[in-house]
């Protein structure tokens, strides 16, 4: 019988830092529907979820899911852990992918690299990521987990955090999964020092500027040409620099006991 595979990509319009970001303008279409075009370019067969709130500034988000032909759930505002499991119940799946909507850089290699991992050894893991610890430049998030392991995680999380970040509970807690992680074949680490994500003003025009570069001539555009342009073009680099390394992290050192204050950025300006 066939894995069914659903891909969650929550999203929503209150971003506190940058809000709207998920429907700004990337080469006339929003951010979201270049994002779903990437996840669309993988290799492996899956069903993509928008995972938005049922909050009323969310409608957005559901009218461009329905005009991109994705469905769309909607659940708790707060409780992504919640909304993330019931997007995947409701679509039946077996294992569930968590991508980030805030990451229309991905490069679908990687995300198949991740899924190939985790099929070679199915049924040997209960969680499988590439960010503990991360080395991909960042923005190229993926974390697959079985249903089970996400209804664990549903029943025993109850910390804050937890519940707003989907998987820590999972990745916190190793004595109680089975979990693996796939570090970039590279054996660099640009985890701290490339941003691929969209957190900032700085990094809207960044991402624009990579789609702008490559894809017109290239639209499945891997992680290796934007490292490229950027050594061509240091000056699209310098855009979002200073936040590179900067993630939720930094605000939980304290609550969290598998990050060190190395895998953060605690200050920039």
């Amino acid at each position: 019988m066939a894995v069914k595979i659903v891909i969650v990509v929550q999203a929503r319009m209150s971003s506190s830092r940058l809000p709207g970001k998920v429907l700004m303008p990337i080469l006339s279409e929003t951010l979201l529907h270049r994002m779903i075009g990437r996840l669309q370019m993988i290799k492996h067969e899956a069903q993509i979820v928008i995972a938005t709130s049922e909050e009323k500034s969310d409608d957005v988000i559901e009218q461009e899911a329905i005009k991109i032909n994705v469905p769309c759930y909607r659940g708790s505002l707060n409780n992504l852990l919640d909304r993330h499991y019931q997007a995947a119940r409701q679509f039946e799946a077996d294992i569930v992918l968590k991508i980030p909507s805030d990451c229309p850089l991905i490069d679908p290699r990687i995300i198949d690299q991740v899924l190939d991992f985790y099929f070679a050894e199915e049924g040997k893991y209960d969680f499988v990521g590439n960010l503990h610890p991360a080395t991909f430049p960042d923005g190229n998030d993926v974390e697959i987990m079985t249903m089970a392991c996400l209804e664990k995680a549903l029943k025993e999380a109850t910390r804050p955090l937890e519940l707003e970040h989907t998987t820590p509970y999972i990745w916190e807690n190793p004595e109680k999964f089975r979990i693996a992680n796939i570090a970039w074949d590279t054996g660099l680490d640009y985890s701290m020092s490339h941003r691929f994500t969209i957190d900032y003003e700085a990094d809207y025009q960044f991402i624009n500027n990579v789609f702008e570069e490559l894809y017109p001539a290239k639209p499945n555009f891997s992680c290796d040409d934007i490292l490229k342009l950027l050594d061509e073009k240091p000056e699209i680099y310098q855009i979002n620099a200073k936040y590179a390394g900067v993630n939720w992290y930094r605000n939980h050192l304290n609550e969290l006991k598998t990050i060190s204050a190395e895998q953060t950025k605690l200050t920039f300006g």
